[in-house]
């Protein structure tokens, strides 16, 4: 079961990472928020994860998606696509500007919600993280 929960930390993260070029920049914002979050789930020491906060290389948007792809799989639970949307929706947040790519991978996001019956479902919760975030910031 740990290690379970590590390897999807592990792909988790690499999403993240691949959201945070999506729009062709790595903001030191997100970079940031990146460190804090391999940090505070332990990944710190793996070189792949060491190797993907450090590039300059951009990790183009079909990646992104092919991650994404693969960590849902073809019938992903609520809980894992809600933490994955809370977590890219506060990535894509974070330096204060959502970018019409960010926003494309948000609105994807939705056509693999398991619940995808309602089309205004991926903005609640998207809206609360903002707001979650926001508040943060007000607090920061």
């Amino acid at each position: 079961m740990v290690r379970s929960t590590i390897r999807n930390n592990q792909q988790l993260f690499k999403i993240l990472v691949a959201a945070a070029w999506i729009d062709g920049e790595f903001q030191a914002e997100e970079k940031t928020y990146l460190n804090k979050l391999a940090k505070d789930k332990n990944l710190l020491e793996d070189s792949e994860i060491q190797s993907l906060l450090s590039t300059t290389q951009p990790i183009d948007s079909e990646q992104c998606y092919q991650w994404l792809s693969e960590y849902l799989g073809s019938k992903p639970t609520e809980e894992v696509y809600q933490n994955l949307l809370a977590e890219i929706a506060g990535l894509v947040y974070i330096d204060g500007d959502i970018a019409e790519e960010e926003a494309k991978l948000l609105t994807q996001l939705q056509t693999l919600d398991p619940n995808n019956n309602n089309v205004a479902s991926i903005f609640k919760p998207v809206l609360r993280v903002i707001r979650q975030l926001y508040r943060k910031q007000l607090n920061y």
